[in-house]
């Protein structure tokens, strides 16, 4: 417990939009790094094995490499702090707390693919972490260090605070392009593809808001330092988004590959009393679930995977025994449902239907056909619209149907 108490109590240094706090703590040595040869700044990123944090889990340098190869006078980079996935609440912080850290990072990426025009989009109801950008902006724009930039491109670096539309979608990179361009943000059709094709037909560089925050380490530290900080196989941090039924909920960042009984018990101080584990949703709502059984899972990308689960944000709801899946699936599924755009007809009505077909059984109204064609439309909705909503509205379904069946028997008439 002592130990407990030394992590939850323990005071980090908050730089906040203070450019000279960040420099004072190393700040800016991963730009100056960049700086001296920018076609080494992607090899780097590889050799880390940084992956986008966002969800994706997609190798970050890939994302570069597609970038820095198509060629124009201007190319977009989208710093997307939409996050609306309740149970979700990295970015802001990160957004509020250490603006710079932000910045360095996207401006290193910048370099590394030939951009000139950095935008930070960020979720309209995080108005501390808007104030907080554009003031850190307007310092940066100031700084020697953007100077150096401004040197190195041969031409101003463009810069953009702007709220998103605070629609569920816009977190999408193509809707996110969409609301960058001013339009409501309809997910787009692929190909083409971001890096050919994004912001006003300019090639575009969408990455998340953690994503970027690891860049400037890693340029100052170098990968090595970046790899040995994961457990086993797995490289570099993760901010874990710790919420639900624990003593402690909280973001952590800890070694990628935690386990999940350590957040839980460790970090989270354990169940709220009286309480025991039921399940844990994880990446939030729009993922998958995990049960006690799996307590000893590494919190990784692959690690989840092999247990039938996803990583996706890294946020981790925990309910208790006495929470009724159902009715949680079922609030889960009519969040999705309202956030459907309209624009593929197979995500609007197999969100509603679906979110109709819960409610039923939910409220003890529900028959067996009802569930048989909930397992149905789980088969037959996933990868049906331009963006991952409908898969996400599945994905939860599908993984309380596999753990929690008995329950949905249970409130079947």
């Amino acid at each position: 417990m002592e130990e407990l108490n030394q992590v939850l109590l323990r005071k980090e240094v908050r730089v906040g939009a203070d450019l000279d706090v960040w420099l004072e703590h190393g700040g800016g040595e991963g730009l100056k790094a960049a700086l001296q040869d920018p076609t080494a700044i992607i090899p780097q990123i590889k050799e880390a094995g940084l992956r986008g944090l966002g969800g994706s889990g997609f190798p970050t340098y890939k994302k570069w490499e597609f970038v820095a190869g198509n060629h124009g006078e201007e190319k977009y980079l989208i710093c997307n702090g939409n996050e609306d996935e309740p149970g979700t609440f990295k970015d802001c912080i990160l957004l509020e707390e250490t603006p710079h850290q932000v910045i360095e990072g996207a401006v290193i990426a910048a370099l590394a693919t030939g951009i000139n025009q950095i935008v930070f989009y960020i979720n309209p109801d995080q108005e501390a972490s808007i104030a907080s950008m554009r003031e850190a902006v307007e310092q940066w724009k100031a700084s020697e260090l953007n100077q150096a930039v401004t040197k190195a491109i041969g031409e101003e670096m463009g810069y953009r605070v702007m709220a998103s539309s605070g629609h569920y979608i816009g977190g999408e990179e193509t809707a996110a392009i969409e609301s960058v361009e001013g339009k409501f943000p309809f997910p787009r059709g692929r190909p083409p593809f971001p890096a050919e094709s994004g912001v006003h037909g300019k090639p575009t560089l969408v990455n998340n808001i953690e994503t970027l925050s690891n860049v400037s380490h890693i340029l100052r530290n170098g990968a090595e330092w970046y790899r040995n900080l994961g457990i086993d196989d797995t490289y570099g941090t993760k901010i874990y988004c710790l919420s639900g039924d624990v003593l402690y909920p909280g973001a952590y960042e800890l070694p990628m590959g935690t386990r999940l009984a350590d957040l839980i018990e460790t970090y989270g101080g354990g169940m709220l009393q009286g309480k025991f584990l039921k399940a844990v949703f994880t990446g939030g709502p729009s993922n998958t679930i995990l049960t006690p059984k799996h307590l000893d899972v590494h919190l990784d990308f692959d690690s989840v995977a092999e247990r039938r689960s996803a990583l996706g944000t890294g946020a981790m709801i925990v309910v208790s025994e006495g929470t009724g899946i159902v009715k949680r699936v079922t609030e889960y599924v009519n969040f999705f449902a309202a956030s459907s755009c309209g624009q593929c007809p197979p995500c609007k009505t197999g969100t509603y239907y679906i979110s109709l077909l819960l409610s039923k059984i939910d409220t003890g109204q529900g028959s067996r056909a009802d569930l048989d064609s909930l397992i149905n439309l789980c088969k037959i909705l996933p990868n049906s619209g331009r963006c991952h909503l409908i898969n996400g509205a599945v994905k939860v379904l599908d993984s309380s149907l596999y753990h929690f069946m008995d329950e949905y028997k249970q409130a079947i008439k």
